[in-house]
């Protein structure tokens, strides 16, 4: 089986780089202040072994800009972010490029995640905007059925190949965050003619429950944990910060290349990481499921 190396997590790693401390505009604040930064980073997965890099758009929603004043940015951000990636994967030489779509409102919050028709308008307005200048469409960290059929909705208005990425309760990967049981996406994902379904932002110990609840649904398989403790009640609250999240001390490229190489043993065709998860991680994965690659670190 061909293996999928996606790049690792793009706003921890631009925090890690920076001496600024966290806002609620997370990743998004570093479009406007640092964008040579965030191209640096693409250009390290890429150097990394990533074959699919995503761009910097996870937080570009309209609600999540207007309370910092920069709603107007929106249309010009999201193309900041797309060129920034192609910039760095042209200066490589190869790799696709992913258009992230993350979740309204915030993450791991289900329970304020819009209408379905609401939310095929707000992420066809997205697609609309990124379809230009990525390969396929990242539906990241969706909590719900109801969030990703409302997100899939609208990105498929694109036309582009839409991957759908769900993010499981840390304490249960066989249930999303909404307590829905991840048992029910395969349907969902007939229903919506997706072939492809990623388990995302989730402790590795979770990931490896649920890919091992999905694995064999005749979908391809994707799976990018996070290197945090879990997410904390206190991170759902309106306005918290990512510095209320604790890293975990245990996550070394070694420990995180295991997990990986085990989800591919129960059948998963796609691996990376996400949250705190960077190059050092991804260099290693890549070099050990793809030694006669040149990888850089």
């Amino acid at each position: 089986m061909e293996i999928t190396i996606l790049d690792g997590g793009m706003g921890q790693e631009l925090l890690s780089r920076s001496s600024s401390r966290p806002t609620g505009l997370w990743s998004a604040r570093f479009l406007m202040d640092a964008p040579d930064l965030v191209r640096s980073v693409h250009a390290d997965y890429l150097a990394a072994g990533a074959d699919v890099i995503t761009t910097n758009s996870y937080v570009l929603h309209r609600d999540r800009l207007a309370p910092f004043g920069v709603e107007d940015q929106f249309e010009t951000l999201h193309g900041v972010a797309c060129r920034l990636a192609m910039e760095a994967r042209d200066a490589h030489g190869s790799g696709l490029i992913a258009g992230s779509l993350g979740p309204n409102a915030g993450s791991y919050r289900p329970d304020l995640s819009l209408p379905e028709a609401r939310a095929a308008e707000v992420f066809a307005e997205m697609a609309r905007l990124q379809a230009p200048y990525v390969d396929l469409l990242l539906l990241e960290t969706m909590s719900s059925i109801e969030q990703a059929r409302g997100a899939v909705m609208g990105a498929q208005t694109a036309g582009l190949p839409v991957w759908l990425a769900v993010t499981v309760d840390d304490n249960d990967g066989t249930r999303l965050r909404s307590g829905e049981k991840i048992s029910m996406l395969p349907e969902l994902c007939k229903e919506m003619t997706l072939d492809t379904l990623l388990v995302n932002c989730s402790i590795p110990e979770a990931v490896t429950q649920a890919v091992t609840e999905l694995t064999g649904c005749g979908l391809r398989i994707g799976a990018y944990a996070n290197g945090f403790t879990r997410i904390t009640d206190a991170f759902l609250d309106p306005g918290a910060t990512v510095d209320v999240l604790q890293k975990r001390l245990d996550m070394d490229p070694e420990t995180y290349a295991g997990f990986a190489a085990d989800w591919i043993s129960r059948g998963v065709g796609i691996v990376g990481g996400c949250c705190e998860v960077g190059p050092a991680h991804i260099a290693l994965m890549a070099k050990q499921l793809k030694p006669g690659l040149n990888i850089q670190t």
